[in-house]
């Protein structure tokens, strides 16, 4: 990327994610030292991660309408202002009652913020580098995973969940420099000129005959991802446990784990361009499959890392590569609201998933069974692009119509 303005909106937006990222991260470290300090059951667990992921949901559909609505900038500030101080909050909780509203309040947020930034940076790039740098955009992602590794393995054993959770408050200070430091994509400034479309009207669009097939597609995908990925990783630091590894042994597993994300994104980012947006997808994606059952059946230490580290390298290359994908299915009058809908209906699976988990958990299902899920539903995903999705690598949304 050459325009030296372009790099400073993807760095910018790029920390925003990383701090989004981070937030989540924690919480899976942090779960896993709530179960041990507050005595929580499996099903507890998994009822507050998916109480998470229904506020991710709830944020994913509002922030993308009204990103369409008010804009793409004033929206970004708003999720990020929301989740920090719901997470800052989250430090003084002092039942498991009160623990799940304020994560529900702050999955509101962190479920907006994302698909607004893609939509923002995706909007904001040349149509040739687009893919390359949303999928370098969902790589902080992973930055924000190892910060979150970081914290966990060296505050919570030491300070307490607690501390943690303060620290995941200080994005808001972010918000104070983004609001000076980024603005609306040229798209979205001409586009304002327009008249609007009302909100059914955005609803109406995603779903009429020129782009039922492609909102149809993401809505599987978004769902197949979701649900695996955060029944999965969410799970991961307790899952190790579950394996026989200590708390401390496994944030350091799940740290190297991590690691392994970001490989993962820079090879999709160079395929995303020279092969296209459907062949990243589809490969990413069924790697992530075979690497999920292969998790789920891992007994020793080797194993469980090499399979753990592939998992992340996969999975992340696909997030980027969906996250490259989505924006580019629908033009700028209803582009934020296709992408947040097709976000908050993949949500609908980020609560089923680690709510599923907790529930086979605590019924004594063995993990190979509980992967094995995961292998199908990942599956699933792959078909619908495979057959169904449409390749977008190089084409304009706004200068199509079909």
């Amino acid at each position: 990327m050459k325009d030296a303005k372009q790099r400073k909106l993807l760095i910018n937006a790029g920390i925003s994610w990383l701090f989004d990222a981070m937030d989540i991260g924690m919480l899976s470290f942090i779960i896993a030292a709530l179960a041990v300090s507050w005595n929580l059951g499996a099903d507890q667990v998994g009822l507050l991660t998916a109480i998470n992921s229904i506020g991710m949901a709830v944020g994913a559909a509002l922030a993308g309408a009204m990103a369409d609505r008010y804009g793409r900038k004033a929206i970004l500030l708003g999720t990020l202002v929301l989740f920090s101080l719901a997470t800052g909050i989250s430090a003084i909780a002092t039942s498991f009652f009160v623990l799940c509203v304020l994560r529900f309040f702050a999955g509101v947020g962190l479920g907006g913020e994302l698909p607004v930034a893609s939509t923002l940076v995706s909007e904001s790039v040349p149509v040739k580098e687009r893919g390359r740098v949303i999928v370098i955009l969902e790589s902080f992602w992973a930055a924000g995973w190892l910060v979150a590794a970081v914290i966990s393995y060296f505050v919570i054993p030491e300070y307490g969940w607690r501390i943690a959770f303060v620290i995941g408050a200080l994005p808001v200070f972010y918000a104070i420099y983004l609001r000076r430091n980024i603005e609306d994509s040229p798209r979205y400034i001409n586009q304002k000129k327009e008249k609007k479309l009302g909100f059914m009207q955005r609803i109406s669009f995603i779903w009429s005959k020129p782009y039922r097939r492609s909102t149809f597609v993401l809505w599987i995908l978004w769902f197949t991802v979701v649900f695996s990925y955060y029944g999965m990783f969410l799970w991961l630091p307790s899952v190790m446990v579950l394996k026989g590894f200590t708390l401390v042994k496994s944030f350091q597993y799940v740290m190297l784990m991590t690691l392994a994300q970001l490989p993962g994104y820079f090879t999709a980012a160079y395929f995303i361009e020279k092969f296209g947006r459907k062949f990243v997808l589809v490969l990413y994606l069924f790697f992530t499959a075979v690497c999920a059952l292969w998790f789920g059946l891992a007994e020793t230490e080797v194993t469980l890392l090499l399979s753990g580290a592939l998992l992340s390298f996969f999975n992340l290359g696909a997030w980027g590569g969906m996250y490259a994908y989505t924006p580019e299915l629908y033009p700028t009058e209803a582009r934020a609201t296709g992408v947040g809908f097709a976000a908050a209906f993949g949500r609908i699976g980020g609560v089923l998933g680690p709510f599923l988990v907790g529930m086979l958990v605590a019924a004594n299902v063995s993990l190979p069974t509980i992967f094995t899920i995961f292998f199908v539903s990942i599956l699933i995903g792959v078909a619908a692009v495979l057959f169904w999705g449409k390749e977008t690598r190089g084409i304009d949304p706004d200068a199509v119509t079909s």
